[in-house]
């Protein structure tokens, strides 16, 4: 069914270029109800007692952002009673209802969320994700063909390395995950069929908390990267308090997502303000800021460049390791790779470059940190 939610978003985009988003998320919800439905009768046609139900009739309670729906509660009566019943229940993810029955969907990847969700709700032993590859790799083999697989990685790397770019798995089910204490363990839908089921459930990557892995971590477990980055620079701004406010309220007025953030102290009292939105947002953001902010602020000018991206290098072991960044802007600049921007934490550091960079960045930092070799 690959491709499917791609096809009925174009067929109503095909009517509108602008369509309501509450009608949007009625017809992309379509997909999984078709794909549940023929799940449970592919396991009925095995002899297998099995039901399926959609995010409504579980009931999966939603707020109202409709494409980008988060989970608020589940009702898993009729799935408990289902279960003691001998019943496999088959529940459409990636969706679910608000408040007044409308149909939400939970944004791309949404279906890990659901997931998680709902091991979290049953209290589950385990939920395992099963996706078209078999682990977290240290970074995208396809970018670099040396990436190792990860047998473990702890919840505070995943979260990073998803909301960094890592696409194994959605940053939303691996916070419900956290939040909850869901054993949480990634594996490939391509395995074997015949493999042992003990085997199977060994292999893969194991998202574990950091206080249940008693060996020393490695200093770095993954190097991300995200090409769906965009910059928009505000130049001239008055350096007085409010002003981040002033430029950022209304962009996050129009549910628009920031991610880095930077601003730089400027001569004569004035400063240039610089952040990052998704790619795909853009377009909106440019659009708030000359509409709403230029005028009000009064900037002298607001560009952008939508051909960036970022790359991070995660790992919890760079609470105990010093000089991590200073080798990471090294191996760059040895590479002729200029940094736009920088963003660190406790276990990340991300910087942002000219995407024609992105695929040497990833290669020279992961040769340069060692992690093609087994740990």
């Amino acid at each position: 069914m690959s491709g499917e939610t791609n096809r009925l978003l174009g067929l109503a985009r095909e009517i509108s270029a602008n369509p309501d988003p509450r009608e949007l998320d009625v017809i992309a919800s379509t997909g999984e109800q078709v794909t549940i439905g023929l799940l449970a009768i592919a396991l009925q046609a095995e002899g297998v007692k099995a039901r399926s139900y959609t995010g409504a009739q579980v009931s999966i309670v939603t707020d109202d952002a409709f494409s980008k729906a988060r989970i608020k509660r589940i009702d898993e009566e009729r799935i408990r009673a289902d279960l003691n019943a001998g019943t496999v229940v088959v529940v459409a993810g990636f969706q679910g209802v608000d408040e007044e029955g409308n149909i939400t969907t939970l944004g791309r990847g949404g279906s890990d969320t659901s997931g998680v969700a709902l091991a979290a709700a049953l209290k589950a032993d385990e939920c395992l994700i099963y996706t078209d590859v078999d682990g977290v790799y240290t970074t995208d083999p396809r970018i670099e063909p040396d990436a190792r697989r990860l047998h473990t990685v702890t919840f505070e790397e995943m979260l990073e390395m998803a909301s960094l770019g890592s696409k194994v798995l959605q940053i939303r089910s691996v916070e419900f995950a956290g939040k909850y204490k869901v054993p949480l363990r990634v594996l490939s839908s391509l395995t074997d069929p015949l493999m042992p089921i003990e085997e199977e459930a060994a292999s893969g990557t194991l998202i574990t908390f950091e206080e249940d892995n008693k060996m020393e971590q490695a200093i770095i477990s993954g190097i991300a990267f995200n090409r769906d980055e965009a910059k928009i620079t505000v130049t001239g701004v008055p350096d007085r308090p409010g002003i981040a406010y002033a430029i950022l309220g209304p962009v996050s007025d129009a549910n628009i997502d920031v991610d880095m953030i930077i601003q730089n102290a400027g001569m004569n009292g004035m400063t240039d303000f610089s952040f990052t939105v998704h790619r795909n947002e853009y377009q909106a953001a440019l659009d708030v800021l000359n509409k709403q902010v230029k005028a009000h602020i009064k900037a002298t000018d607001i560009h952008g460049d939508n051909r960036i991206c970022k790359v991070s290098m995660v790992g919890v072991g760079m609470r105990t390791h010093a000089g991590i960044a200073s080798k990471m802007f090294r191996t760059l600049s040895e590479e002729g790779i200029n940094i736009q921007m920088i963003s660190t934490s406790e276990i990340k550091i991300s910087v942002v470059i000219d995407e024609k960079y992105m695929e040497l960045a990833v290669r020279a930092l992961h040769k340069a940190f060692d992690l093609d070799q087994p740990s």
